[in-house]
């Protein structure tokens, strides 16, 4: 896989995860307590041994520099490995990114770079920052190179719900060849024969080098462009390259086929509750497969008695390193490093970030509590849908969010 260069697009504005991503990008939004969203693609790429990566960043992008500046600093430039993040270069026009493609497109110097002194890629990986899954890459890049294929996407059956405005969907013959691609469809075709079913595509893309080249300057061309792989570059490169569908399932490296898409706030709220099952739906324990990320020196998390020795207890939940529940009740909920549940406290169903402080007697349930938020003694969240509403975000499914500040009443 030495011959394989990989871009992961970082630079999206993540606005459905607002207000999480009001001061980071959403690659860079915690998650599950000690990590990062962009941990798990980056993770999957050092295990499939794909080690030439560039980031592309954009918008509020400095906690993610410094988080893979710190915590991904495991490559040997020697060997001629590198992961490097690189903002708008405005190489080619003075624009931003406009979207997912022109990303690639502005940057195409990085390749013609590593070409010069390393000989033109084999194949170019394209990756999304921001979602959460376990896959080895390399089952799909042998697809790719027995098919012949000039581009391979990865795909995953999904319930037309799940697809519906949501994701991109394809239709395959029966070589599993792409004979029809829309983004985001208000009414997916489904598969034939199994309509409640339809092939997701999960913004994994394998490119033949030149044909990805050829394919963003016919892009670039397009004025009315959106300029985004799934919107307009693969349709069109559809009708004239042989584009292949790659089965996710033969990839995946978690205990049940997972993958998810971390954009929304209901969806990011899911997917830590899909962590703390006992046989959870997506497994952190996998010691063949762990995820890596940037693990500053805590101490162990504890569970401790409060005032009145009242036990402190813990149930079905995730502690990471650093957090105390003394005195608390903490129910089917993840606590990032350093919260901490005091006395008579109870926090069910919720996912607090970092340094969370919880107050005696304080009551916490369907919510997500940004870093170093607050709750003060007494105080309650997400018990009254309408006195959430006036002072915090709540979500379709009625999660509150509360936003990096501290809250009153």
């Amino acid at each position: 896989m030495r011959d394989v260069v990989t871009f992961v697009l970082a630079g999206g504005r993540g606005e459905r995860l607002d207000p999480l991503t009001r001061d980071r990008a959403k690659p860079a939004v915690p998650f599950a307590g000690h990590y990062r969203i962009i941990d798990f693609a980056l993770s999957n790429c050092m295990h499939s041994g794909l080690r030439r990566i560039f980031i592309l960043t954009q918008y509020k992008s400095l906690s993610l520099e410094e988080h893979v500046r710190e915590g991904w600093n495991v490559l040997n430039p020697a060997l001629d490995e590198f992961l490097q993040t690189i903002p708008p270069q405005q190489r080619i026009h003075t624009d931003w990114y406009l979207g997912t493609a022109d990303a690639v497109h502005q940057n195409w110097y990085c390749v013609e770079r590593y070409a010069a002194e390393h000989g033109s890629p084999e194949a170019i990986l394209i990756l999304a920052g921001d979602h959460v899954y376990k896959m080895d890459y390399r089952a799909m890049m042998e697809f790719h190179r027995a098919q012949g294929a000039d581009v391979t996407v990865a795909v995953m059956q999904l319930q037309r719900d799940e697809v519906r405005a949501k994701l991109g969907e394809l239709i395959v013959d029966e070589g599993n060849r792409v004979i029809a691609f829309e983004e985001k469809p208000d009414e997916p075709t489904g598969i034939p024969g199994t309509p409640e079913l339809c092939l997701a595509s999960l913004g994994i893309y394998v490119f033949r080098p030149e044909v990805l080249h050829d394919e963003l300057r016919r892009d670039a061309a397009q004025f009315d462009s959106n300029h985004d792989f799934g919107r307009n570059l693969l349709p069109a490169a559809m009708v004239h390259r042989k584009v292949y569908a790659f089965p996710f399932e033969s990839g995946n490296r978690n205990s049940v086929v997972y993958w998810r898409d971390v954009g929304t706030l209901d969806s990011y709220w899911q997917a830590h509750m899909d962590l703390i099952g006992v046989v959870p739906r997506f497994d952190l324990y996998d010691r063949a497969w762990p995820v890596h990320s940037l693990n500053r020196p805590r101490p162990p998390a504890k569970i401790v008695r409060g005032e009145g020795d009242v036990p402190g207890t813990a149930f079905d939940s995730l502690l990471s390193s650093g957090s105390i529940v003394s005195g608390g009740t903490v129910e089917r909920s993840v606590l990032s490093p350093g919260v901490v549940v005091r006395s008579g406290a109870h926090v069910e169903d919720s996912v607090l970030l970092d340094r969370v402080d919880v107050g005696r007697g304080a009551r916490v349930r369907r919510a997500i509590i940004d870093k170093r938020v607050v709750i003060p003694d007494g105080g309650a969240i997400g018990y009254d849908r309408d006195a959430d509403e006036r002072l915090y975000w709540v979500t379709e499914s009625g999660i509150t969010v509360v936003p990096k500040q501290s809250v009153s009443g």
